[in-house]
């Protein structure tokens, strides 16, 4: 028998508080909600807050479509201060008097816009030779990392006081705003680490529409009312509405011929009505096969 909806099956975007692994933010939200499936997309780090994007449900069949999302973020640099890990939760290891005016910042920051390779801190969940970095830094081990091609679209001031400096970024997935404020502390001359972060949006999410772990806990029937539907993390894919006779055909896991699709495309498929389907992919010969099936109770061809 096909499964029902849930009332937690969607998206909760979460403004993660400090102190908080991402794991233990969507642990405890996931035990309020009541929800029997959970995930995240992206993680941030326990010092930083800001934007969480929380699945639930049928919604964890599509959280990768937003992991691939670029990112905003504010930060705040400590100038002439540099840790082990590059922020607040690592330790000391140089102090540097840091003596930088706007201009000369402006121009650092100008410099790291575009595409580049970046490197992967020690204390990052990246793996290497079947353990995580930050496995290996536990240890007191350094490991060869390979760069990853990151794009950074936007990098501007919002403040400059003495030795404390605020960015405001944009970028793409993977991207490590903890190297980054290290690769702008040395392109400086004078050393940098972070002391605080915010994420601001995830793909066409911001925070202004975010809810709290004490928002949630006070009233999670409401918080539940509040769910996004699955489909809001494919709307960066193109969308097809297909005909009822095709939708059924779709959501029984067959590939199906209209509309053609270029192999390797990916398209978010509704049923007349506007109704969610799933995620299918281009084939050779214009076919269209399920790739995520959103499953319900539901006659896909209704609306």
């Amino acid at each position: 028998m096909a499964r029902r909806p849930s009332p937690s099956d969607g998206v909760l975007l979460l403004d993660k508080p400090a102190g908080y692994s991402s794991t233990r933010a969507l642990a405890k939200a996931k035990r309020t909600l009541g929800a029997a499936k959970a995930g995240h997309t992206g993680t941030l780090d326990p010092f930083a807050t800001g934007l969480l994007p929380l699945v639930f449900g049928e919604a964890t069949k599509f959280s990768r479509f937003l992991i691939d999302a670029h990112k905003a973020y504010e930060a705040v640099l400590a100038l002439g201060l540099e840790t082990t890990t590059g922020d607040p939760e690592g330790e000391v290891v140089a102090r540097r008097e840091a003596s930088v005016d706007a201009v000369r910042v402006e121009a650092v920051l100008a410099s790291f816009v575009g595409m580049q390779e970046q490197v992967p801190p020690m204390h990052s969940a990246v793996h290497v030779n079947g353990r995580r970095l930050y496995e290996y830094a536990r240890a007191g081990e350094e490991v060869e990392r390979a760069a990853r091609r990151i794009e950074i679209s936007s990098l501007r001031r919002t403040f400059l006081r003495g030795a404390e400096l605020g960015i405001a970024v944009e970028c793409s997935k993977g991207t490590y705003i903890r190297t980054l404020a290290m690769d702008i502390g040395r392109a400086l001359g004078c050393g940098a680490s972070l002391t605080a972060l915010r994420r601001t949006a995830v793909g066409p999410f911001t925070l202004e529409s975010a809810t709290t772990l004490e928002a949630i806990e006070s009233d999670p029937q409401a918080a539940r009312a509040a769910l996004l539907p699955p489909d809001v993390l494919v709307s960066a894919l193109a969308r097809v509405d297909v005909p009822a006779e095709v939708a059924q055909r779709f959501s029984q896991g067959q590939p199906i011929g209209w509309p053609p699709a270029a192999p390797g495309a990916d398209l978010a498929v509704f049923a007349p009505g506007g109704r969610f389907l799933g995620v299918g992919r281009g084939e050779a010969g214009g076919r269209v096969a399920p790739l995520r099936l959103l499953a319900t109770g539901n006659d896909p061809g209704c609306p």
